[in-house]
């Protein structure tokens, strides 16, 4: 929808009071002040397409330009106006894109704290089992390995609704989003359920929080940071209530090994100055559905 035509919905829509949900795809030079004004007064998501510019387009190997600062400021109005927003990407579609620069791109959106990052490509693969034709500069192996670095991606952080916690442990474990995405891929596999194997959008949440949780121990396990893991598992359980809340307007019972107002705190940012300043404390939390979002109490 052109932009023009979208804030003219959105007034209309804001009017109605409605809140049936929708989802809006959008150009990232279509975020404006105007725009998210508009979509916060309104029950909707903001998808923006993450693009190359392709510069000499049709050259046997053409430039791809990527604007990083354009999306780091966008991101930054998106995340100060509080709209729920996330990146549609592709992998393996223009020559001159490979697996690096895949990576890269997929890194930097992940820095930028979306809510989900959608691959059209894994919803709509035509029975090519979501693999596109190789390039001059993406072979058959990287768009397999592509394809399942985007399938990990979907699996752990959109749908796993990691949005909150991720960056914080990927920081206590010295890893890049890509470097952990990738190792969770290989633990798809072995685990049969890689893509084509495991489906999550029909995947309960709690069933795909378990499985974050046994890939999470393993790999602070690897890293011999055995001693954060209750603090993650504490954040990931907690956050998760949060979104269950939200979804099925239903109370939850959890047990924390440290309190949830620390756990909520800007100092659990860096989980390994957390768990050596903090007081394990044994904790049972209701999280419900507060006047403004979901809200807890310690019993």
């Amino acid at each position: 929808m052109a932009k023009e035509n979208l804030i003219e919905y959105l007034k209309k829509k804001a009017k109605t009071n409605s809140d049936e949900y929708e989802e809006f795809d959008i150009s990232i030079d279509d975020v404006s002040i105007e725009l998210l004004r508009l979509v916060q007064c309104v029950s909707c998501s903001l998808d923006i397409a993450m693009k190359y510019e392709v510069k000499e387009e049709g050259a046997q190997k053409p430039i791809l330009l990527f604007d990083k600062k354009k999306y780091s400021k966008k991101a930054a109005l998106l995340n100060d106006s509080g709209v729920v927003f996330g990146f549609l990407m592709d992998y393996c579609k223009e020559n001159g894109d490979s697996l690096r620069s895949f990576r890269d791109r997929l890194d930097f959106a992940l820095s930028l704290y979306p809510n989900h990052i959608f691959f059209p490509q894994l919803e709509d693969n035509d029975g090519n089992n979501a693999l596109s034709k190789p390039t001059g500069t993406f072979n058959t192996i990287d768009a397999k390995a592509a394809r399942d670095l985007a399938f990990a991606t979907s699996v752990f952080y959109s749908y796993g609704r990691a949005v909150p916690w991720f960056l914080s442990v990927l920081k206590a474990l010295k890893m890049n989003s890509t470097a952990f995405l990738a190792d969770f891929a290989e633990w798809q596999r072995v685990d049969n359920c890689a893509f084509g194997s495991f489906d999550p959008t029909t995947s309960d949440h709690e069933e795909i929080e378990k499985m974050q949780l046994v890939f999470l121990r393993q790999k602070f396990e690897e890293k011999h940071k055995e001693h954060i893991f209750s603090a993650v598992e504490d954040i990931v359980r907690l956050n998760g209530a949060f979104s269950r809340v939200i979804s099925d307007d239903e109370e939850r019972l959890i047990e924390t090994t440290y309190n949830p107002d620390d756990l909520l705190s800007p100092e659990a940012f860096d989980l390994s100055r957390f768990v050596e300043s903090s007081v394990m404390q044994s904790c049972q939390v209701a999280v419900f559905a507060g006047e403004d979002g979901p809200d807890y109490k310690i019993l």
